[in-house]
């Protein structure tokens, strides 16, 4: 009996096994690359495999009929197909489709550097960069200027960006464009920005194209995105020998809402008794500023946020006169700035969100220039081109801005953005009592889509309208963009695009009848990038059309051209606890525009830049260590005169700056690092400019007549910064030594 048992059973296996069915295949991915541990097998059952390092796979099934077999492994998009399982062995080869992932998908780089937003492949700089870059003293515009395409200008405030002047940048904040980012103009010499970087979690620096979603810009915008809601109540304060500032931010109980208030005074009188400055200050720099912000987080997830500052100051400066030396000129400046930034994102159903932006800026200079004597007395001279120089002047500039895009998911992680937006700008000025007006009804719409074929190739289709009320005329910019990801962590993208920007006010006053001036932008680069090291190269070419000529007649007859190549790399990863990047730029570039006789390298550019950055942070000592060293060849300059016998300009004199060099240096140090049950974070900070005292040289100003020429130096050859900074609630203990541990 147990014999017969032992038999029975045997048979019965041997039967079953008998009765499975082989099934074989390969699996591979759409570029024919086989799939290594992909995932088959019959539905509610417990038939299956995986594949090998091959892509194959085989296994023996054992129910028969109708069956749904399931290809799927991570990453791609999970396939069922019906078969039928009779006694004949089944091959079936699949070809899985890559599933689109934001995480893993590709992205469009040609011409911007993105920063504070993870999940993007061109994340290049932070906000504690901005903070730690040596030299820069926390200004945005001077820790951008370390990146590849911007040029070292500095004796006026602008971010000047590959063969385009400053004014042909724009910076947006949440959406809406910045009227006057910078504090106001004082001749030959340069300005701060007008905002701390830690109102910002995210930046995007755009050196070429850009999304359509954007205008008004003919060579490059920086996009700032600001912070939502803080991690917790905190409240900080600085101290230095050059300013005062206290704030609070108060974060709800349910972490739903906050509420913050800001006040900086800066004064430097002191620091210019120490620091001698070339200028003779009749008005000691003095400025105030003050700045509020709530936020809320709505029911559905989404944010409100609104941001106001106010700020005013007064400076007074005399300098020799460049046509006597009997006399001098006396500038002063009495300014006020009023902005206010509301934003709202929302998801708003079906599929569709929605970000609507408000802003409105007003800012008023007055400005007096008078000639003086010897004794700083108000004089008269009797020579009209000495006394012409005798003005004032008083303007107003008021931006209005409303803007609303709305987004939605097409298919996978495609998406469209169809947006509006209208201007209202208004400038009154005042010249010697002559007022001149403008005002300006602009207005926009906007499409943009991003179509993601696969995870490794992505498109950016765009399109924008513009219309302006005070030129009456419209324009079309279209705007195209690809990216093909060329191995792990490595892509290329391409773009194309039309860009256009109305004249400066300055411009208007003299001709309404002028148009739009135009650039289109053609761009491929390549990029790598891990955590850890980032390797960026961009070739770009730019043609200018339509530029504006203030010589014969006010019209827009100008052209130029850009071209270039520019490198950057990172590296955190090679030198254990040392951060540090290069940026190289060339840049060949040719205008004919304003009074220039002919097409000229601008006097804002030069062809090579070079930048290195370093920043180490030593935790046994508490302190970081930040330098920046900036090379950039030479600048043309020109002095063009008026010929009277063939009625157009000259080139009376021209030449080459010398090469540009300065090396930056800070640091920071934190007393309380490491101290368990610490509620105050205190940062001492210790900066420096132009370390090796460099004779810096930016162009050169000419006399009347031509005969005397005066080069345009900084007020100082170097600027010296030590400060305190506190903060209580929030420890940025790891954000100021930048996770470099």
């Amino acid at each position: 009996m147990k014999h017969f048992i032992t038999f029975l059973t045997s048979l019965v296996i041997l039967t079953a096994l008998n009765a499975q069915v082989k099934i074989s295949g390969t699996i591979k991915d759409n570029r024919g690359k086989a799939i290594i541990g992909a995932s088959i097998s019959i539905k509610n059952s417990y038939d299956g495999a995986t594949t090998d390092s091959t892509g194959a796979y085989v296994f023996k099934a054992s129910d028969k009929g109708a069956q749904v077999i399931i290809f799927s492994s991570i990453g791609f998009k999970e396939v069922e197909q019906p078969i039928t399982i009779a006694n004949a062995a089944i091959i079936i080869n699949i070809v899985l489709k890559e599933k689109l992932d934001e995480l893993r998908a590709v992205s469009v780089t040609a011409g911007s550097f993105e920063a504070g937003d993870k999940k993007k492949a061109a994340t290049v700089l932070n906000m504690i960069d901005v903070v730690t870059v040596g030299g820069a003293n926390a200004d945005i515009t001077s820790a951008v200027k370390t990146l590849p395409g911007a040029q070292q200008v500095g004796e006026q405030e602008g971010l000047f960006v590959r063969g385009g002047a400053g004014y042909e940048t724009k910076q947006i904040i949440d959406g809406t464009v910045v009227n006057n980012p910078f504090f106001s103009s004082t001749p030959d010499i340069a300005s701060r920005g007008r905002f701390s970087p830690f109102l910002f979690k995210g930046t995007v620096f755009s050196t070429g194209g850009y999304s359509a979603l954007y205008g008004q810009a003919l060579s490059s915008v920086l996009l700032l995105e600001s912070i939502d809601l803080p991690e917790q109540s905190q409240a900080s304060a600085s101290i230095s020998p050059l300013f005062l500032g206290a704030g609070y931010q108060s974060l709800s109980k349910d972490k739903r809402s906050s509420l913050g208030i800001n006040y900086g005074y800066t004064n430097l009188a002191a620091y210019f008794k120490i620091v001698k400055q070339k200028p003779d200050y009749f008005t000691t720099p003095e400025f105030h500023n003050g700045d509020a912000n709530f936020r809320i987080k709505t029911k559905n997830g989404g944010m409100v946020k609104y941001y106001t500052s106010y700020g005013s100051g007064k400076l007074g400066l005399r300098r020799p006169d460049i046509d006597s030396a009997n006399f001098k000129d006396a500038f002063a400046l009495t300014n006020s700035n009023w902005y206010n930034n509301a934003s709202w994102r929302e998801t708003i159903g079906k599929g569709w969100k929605m970000n609507i932006g408000l802003s409105y800026s007003t800012n008023k200079d007055d400005i007096n220039q008078h000639i003086l004597n010897q004794s700083n007395v108000k004089t008269a001279t009797g020579n009209s081109t000495i006394d012409d120089k005798n003005f004032v002047l008083q303007s107003r500039n008021d931006l209005s801005q409303v803007r609303a895009v709305f987004e939605k998911r097409l298919f996978g992680i495609s998406t469209v953005r169809v947006g509006s937006e209208y201007w209202y700008g208004y400038q009154k000025t005042t010249f010697n009592n002559n007022t001149s007006i403008l005002t300006d009804n602009f207005k926009s719409v906007f499409s943009e889509t991003d179509v993601y074929i696969t995870n490794g190739l992505a498109a950016k289709l765009g399109v924008r309208y513009e219309h302006s009320s005070i030129i009456n005329k419209g324009n079309i910019a279209p705007r195209l963009s690809l990216a093909y990801k060329t191995g792990k962590n490595a892509q290329m993208s391409a773009a194309y695009g039309t860009f256009y920007q109305k004249p400066e006010n300055n411009q208007l006053f003299g001709a309404n009848q002028l148009g739009y001036t135009k650039a289109a932008h053609y761009l491929i680069n390549y990029l790598k990038t891990n955590n850890d090291q980032t390797f960026r190269v961009e070739a770009f070419y730019k043609k200018y059309y339509d530029l504006v000529k203030t010589y014969p007649a006010i019209n827009n007859n100008g052209k130029g051209y850009a071209q270039g190549i520019e490198f950057f790399w990172r590296d955190k990863k090679s030198i254990k606890g040392l951060d540090y990047w290069i940026s190289y730029s060339y840049l060949d570039t040719k205008r004919d525009f304003l009074n220039y006789p002919t097409s000229l390298q601008p006097t804002f550019a030069t062809p090579h830049t070079l930048n290195v950055v370093t920043k180490k942070f030593y935790t046994s000592i508490k302190t970081g260590f930040n330098f920046t060293y900036t090379y950039a060849t030479g600048r043309p300059f020109y002095n063009f005169r008026f010929n009277n016998n063939n009625l157009k300009y000259d080139i009376a004199d021209r030449g080459e700056t010398k090469d540009f060099h300065n090396l930056g240096f800070s640091m920071n140090y934190l007393p309380n690092l490491g101290k368990k049950n610490s509620k105050t974070f205190i940062v001492l900070v210790a900066s420096v400019t132009n370390v090796l005292n460099a004779n810096q040289v930016f162009g050169y100003n000419y006399s009347y007549n031509g005969l005397r020429k005066e080069a345009i130096t900084p007020p100082a050859k170097q600027f010296f910064f030590i400060g305190c900074f506190l903060s209580w609630g929030v420890d940025r203990s790891q954000d100021a030594i930048n996770n470099n541990l």
